[in-house]
């Protein structure tokens, strides 16, 4: 049985803090708080059962299932089987969307992330969920290890809870998605607010100019609650999911200034 921590959150008020600033306090047996930041999953990957306890339990994330479901009716409606999808999840962490997908049924399932305690806690959690797990920068994707992904035919593509606030920047996410073989199915889920026209980050305007182009045909969009706030508060995303009409060329880059 995983031990159980003790979870501290500040006093100061959530609204006075973006959402990739949250942080909480990790209380050891001799009352010591060390501080660790939402974002600084390489620290909470380390610690076997944190990320579970800190981001499940506690603030009751529900993004995997919801963007697990979203791919399942996508699939559904064209009365295709999710038992041949081919998956490259992108910014897999420890394999909590990897172990999703698995139960499903997908066919093979491939993990990816650009920091190394990502795979070992994969390795260490859920070592029969993955057939292959890559640490790669796909801002810059070597040709050859390129090659070598894209020899696993990839079918579809999953992120989930990684896009946005510099996890994985709009050109990572194109570079995956243009390794998807035609007619790939994408899901993944989206911060509310980067959807919004007010905002208006290079990544923001890549997200919504790939949900309206002709690369992508959206089957599924759904508003929900992503998880709650250190302060107790509902954070909501949208699931997404669609399927691929084409790759995405250099030009669409360039149009947004990524």
């Amino acid at each position: 049985m995983l031990e159980k921590y003790r979870i501290k959150f500040p006093k100061k008020k959530a609204n006075d803090l973006e959402q990739n600033e949250e942080f909480c306090f990790l209380v050891d047996s001799d009352a010591q708080e060390r501080k660790i930041l939402f974002h600084e999953y390489g620290e909470i990957y380390k610690i076997q059962g944190l990320y579970e306890q800190l981001f499940y339990e506690r603030l009751k994330c529900n993004s995997p299932a919801k963007v697990a479901e979203a791919l399942k009716y996508s699939v559904s409606q064209v009365h295709e089987h999710f038992s041949e999808l081919r998956v490259l999840d992108l910014g897999a962490g420890n394999g909590m969307m990897g172990e999703k997908l698995r139960k499903h049924g997908v066919s093979r399932l491939v993990g990816v992330d650009i920091i190394p305690e990502a795979k070992e806690a994969a390795d260490r959690d859920r070592p029969m969920v993955y057939d292959a797990y890559y640490i790669e920068d796909f801002c810059n994707l070597p040709m050859q290890q390129k090659e070598d992904i894209q020899e696993w035919s990839f079918n579809c593509l999953t992120t989930v809870a990684a896009l946005g606030f510099g996890d994985i920047p709009a050109r990572a996410f194109i570079e995956a998605f243009n390794i998807l073989q035609s007619k790939g199915w994408i899901a993944f889920n989206i911060k509310e607010t980067f959807l919004d026209k007010s905002d208006e980050s290079g990544f923001s305007v890549a997200i919504r100019e790939l949900i309206l182009s002709e690369y992508l045909d959206i089957y599924y969009l759904e508003r929900y609650q992503h998880r709650l706030s250190m302060e107790g508060q509902p954070l909501y995303y949208f699931a997404i999911a669609g399927r691929k009409n084409a790759d995405i060329p250099q030009d669409f880059l360039k149009s947004i200034d990524l």
